[in-house]
């Protein structure tokens, strides 16, 4: 999955350095309310929130010090869209 590269104003719960970076679900954590929506008092959708592994290179390139590496962010679903996914080592 490829992480939606947008960058819109207000409160957001994905990390900026994942935007646009492909990596795997590693399991699905279940439904939870969007706390974009529970910031502004709105009455929050239950959406599925995934963790998602990336790779080290793929998050900081040619800077990565251990390529091999893995980090693990949970992200909710609205922010995941498909691409060519790494597979899990």
């Amino acid at each position: 999955m490829r992480v939606r590269a947008d960058m819109p104003p207000g409160h957001v719960r994905t990390p900026g350095y994942l935007r646009g970076k492909i990596g795997w679900v590693e399991r699905t954590l279940g439904p939870f309310p969007n706390p974009e929506q529970l910031a502004y008092g709105l009455n929050a959708q239950a959406l599925p929130l995934m963790r998602v592994r990336f790779s080290m290179a793929e998050v900081w390139g040619d800077a990565s010090e251990t390529p091999t590496d893995t980090i693990d962010a949970e992200i909710y679903s609205h922010w995941l869209e498909p691409a060519e996914a790494p597979h899990a080592p």
